[in-house]
């Protein structure tokens, strides 16, 4: 709590961040946020409900890029031994290059 000149009280909160904003640190569901939003908002743009509407955007760029960004958010959370989880991050690093070649594909070739 800390007091104004004029007498106000104004209180001081910290609230703390989740560990998904902290970019320093390592985090699968960055890389995992990252990747389905990125395939999310290619679908959109090149008009997917609407299968006559299918076309290719030059935003679709921008979706290709943070494509890219959360599978190396999950690569930086590959173990150095390997074990299960280092399996499971392997398999969501395949997954991550099936959405990144889907998001290429629909920027490209639509």
């Amino acid at each position: 709590m800390n007091l104004s000149a004029g007498g106000a009280v104004h209180w001081d909160v910290a609230l703390p961040r989740t560990f998904i904003f902290r970019l320093k640190h390592r985090s699968l569901a960055r890389g995992v946020v990252l990747s389905l939003g990125a395939f999310a908002a290619s679908l959109r743009l090149a008009g997917f409900p609407h299968i006559e509407n299918l076309h290719g955007s030059r935003w679709q760029a921008v979706a290709a890029l943070v494509a890219l960004w959360g599978m190396a958010e999950t690569a930086r959370c590959l173990a150095r031994k390997w074990s299960l989880y280092h399996a499971g991050v392997m398999i969501l690093l395949y997954s991550d290059l099936m959405i990144l070649a889907m998001t290429l594909f629909l920027w490209l070739y639509l």
